[in-house]
C-alpha cells in the first residue's frame, strides 16, 4: 500500500470539535435567561475549585462570530455545541425566551455561512434551576418537560441542523450529581442515582418521539464509554470488572438497544435498585439514527470492598502516561470501545463525539505560539485508533475533538485545559496551539497527515 494513503478516511467523514454551553458561553443570565443548576452550583461556596464560575467563561455568548471564523480558519467541517435549556425556556417549561433562542439561531447561521455543519446537543448537564426545584431528574414528569423543550428547539433549528443529540453523558449526570455529589445538583444518594438515570433515559426517548413527529434529519444519543479491563483473572476481579462495566457503559445502552438493564446493577445498588414498568422501556427503546461515543481513558479494575457502591477500584498502571486529570492515555481503548459497541448493539452509525486530554499549557501564550506536544501525540495516536476501528468494519461517520477552546472544566474550574485553542481568561485572547495546527493538517489531508509521526 502507498504509505501516503495509509490513513485515508471515508468520503464524507466529519472532522469537528466540540464544546458545551455552560463551559464556554458566559453571560448565563443575559437577555432573559433563567439560572441553571450549574449557575447555582458554581455560586455555592466550596463547590468549585478556586471559586471559579461560568459567569464569563470564554465569553462565547458575545464572541461567537469570532469563534466561528476561527473554526473556519482551522478548517473544521463540523461543530458540536449544546443549547442551554434555561436560555430557551427560563422556567424550564412554558414561555419561550425569544432572545435566548435567537442566540442559537444566529450561531447556526454563522456556522453555515462558513461551511461548518452543526451538531446540536440538547442537554449537556445544565438543567434549569426552576425544574430542579420541582425535583429535577427525580421527577417522572421531566420526560415531558424535556420533550417540550426539545420540540421548541426542533421547530426553530431543524431546517438548518442535520444532527441532533438528546443527552450528553447521562452517566456523569447521575454519578457526579446524584450519587457522589461532586457535580450539580450535588446530591449523594444510592437511592436517587438509579431514579435519575431512568428518567434521563425516559426523557431521551420522549425527545426522540417528538423528533419523529416532524424532524427531517438524524437524532441520536451521546454516552461516555470507558472500557474495563480486569487487573487479574481472579473471580473477584472479573466480577468487579463486570459490575463497573455494567454501571458505566451498559446501564445507558442496554435499555436503549436491548430494552433492559444489566443484571449486575441489582448487585451494585441492592435494595436501592427500583423495579420499572415495562412500558417505560417501550419509551426508552426508540430507534436511533446514530450513537455518539465520548472516549477519554480506560480502567484496569480490581475488586475493592471499600469502594462504594461498586466494590471496584481503578488500578494505576506503571510506566503509563497520564493526563492532568489523572486519566491514562490509552488509544487502544478507543478502538476496543468502538468494536465493542458494534459487537453488542449492531452496526449503528457512530460518531466519536468527544476525545481529548488536559495537559499543562502555559496560562498565557508566548510569541504567538503554544506548544503542546503531549496533546499532539494524544490526537495522533487516538486518530490512528479511530482509523483502525474503521478498518475493522465500524461504521464511523465523524470525529469531534474535545475541546475547541480551553474552558471551565466544571467543578475543576479553569485549572485544566483541554482546548486545541488556548484562551487567556484575563483578556479572552484566543491562540491556536500546536495541536490545533496539527488537527488542521489532518483535516486538510483527510487523515493522510497521520501517516507520519507527529
Amino acid at each position: 500500500m502507498d504509505r501516503k494513503h495509509a490513513f485515508t478516511f471515508p468520503e464524507g467523514f466529519l472532522w469537528g470539535c466540540a464544546t458545551s454551553a455552560y463551559q464556554i458561553e458566559g453571560s448565563p443570565l443575559a437577555d432573559g435567561a433563567g439560572p441553571s443548576i450549574w449557575q447555582r452550583f458554581a455560586h455555592t461556596p466550596g463547590m468549585m475549585r478556586d471559586g471559579d464560575t461560568g459567569d464569563t467563561a470564554c465569553d462565547h455568548y458575545r464572541r461567537f462570530r469570532d469563534d466561528v471564523r476561527l473554526m473556519a480558519e482551522l478548517g473544521l467541517k463540523a461543530y458540536r455545541f449544546s443549547i442551554n435549556w434555561s436560555r430557551v425556556l427560563p422556567a424550564g417549561t412554558g414561555a419561550v425566551n425569544a432572545a435566548g433562542l435567537g442566540f442559537y439561531q444566529r450561531l447556526v447561521d454563522a456556522l453555515l455561512e462558513h461551511g461548518i455543519q452543526p451538531m446540536v446537543t440538547l442537554f449537556h448537564w445544565d438543567l434549569p434551576a426552576a425544574l430542579d426545584d420541582r425535583g429535577g431528574w427525580l421527577n417522572p414528569d421531566i420526560a415531558h418537560w424535556f420533550a417540550e423543550y426539545a420540540d421548541v428547539c426542533f421547530r426553530a433549528l431543524d431546517d438548518r441542523v442535520p444532527l441532533w443529540a438528546t443527552l450528553n453523558e447521562p452517566w456523569v449526570v447521575t454519578d457526579g450529581g446524584y450519587l457522589h455529589g461532586a457535580l450539580a445538583p450535588g446530591h449523594r444518594s444510592p437511592y436517587e442515582a438509579p431514579i435519575a438515570s431512568h428518567h434521563l433515559l425516559r426523557a431521551h426517548g420522549a425527545a426522540v418521539q417528538a423528533y419523529r413527529a416532524g424532524g427531517r434529519h438524524r437524532i441520536g444519543l451521546v454516552v461516555n464509554l470507558e472500557p474495563k479491563y480486569p487487573a487479574s483473572q481472579s473471580p473477584a476481579d472479573l466480577a468487579a470488572t463486570a459490575r463497573a462495566e455494567a454501571y458505566m457503559n451498559r446501564q445507558y445502552l442496554d435499555p436503549v438497544f436491548l430494552g433492559r438493564y444489566p443484571d449486575e446493577l441489582r448487585e451494585v445498588f441492592g435494595e436501592a435498585w427500583p423495579q420499572w414498568p415495562e412500558r417505560d422501556f417501550d419509551l426508552i427503546r426508540q430507534p436511533l439514527d446514530f450513537l455518539g461515543v465520548n472516549y477519554y481513558t480506560r480502567s484496569v479494575t480490581r475488586h475493592d470492598d471499600g469502594t462504594w457502591p461498586l466494590r471496584a477500584a481503578r488500578v494505576r498502571q506503571p510506566r503509563a502516561t497520564y493526563s492532568e486529570t489523572d486519566w491514562e492515555v490509552y488509544p487502544q481503548g478507543l478502538t476496543d470501545t468502538l468494536l465493542w459497541v458494534r459487537q453488542r448493539y449492531g452496526a449503528i452509525p457512530l460518531y466519536v463525539t468527544e476525545n481529548g486530554a488536559a495537559f499543562y499549557d502555559p496560562p498565557t501564550a508566548h510569541g504567538g505560539r503554544v506548544q503542546d506536544p503531549l496533546r499532539v501525540q494524544y490526537l495522533h495516536a487516538h486518530l490512528r485508533a479511530v482509523h483502525e476501528a474503521i478498518r475493522q468494519g465500524v461504521d464511523l461517520r465523524g470525529y469531534f475533538a474535545w475541546s475547541l477552546l480551553d474552558n471551565l472544566e466544571w467543578s475543576l474550574g479553569f485549572s485544566k485545559r483541554f482546548g486545541l485553542v488556548h484562551v487567556d481568561f484575563a483578556t479572552q485572547q484566543r491562540t491556536p496551539k500546536d495541536s490545533a495546527r496539527f488537527y488542521t493538517d489532518v483535516i486538510a489531508s483527510h487523515g493522510g497527515r497521520l501517516d507520519a509521526e507527529p
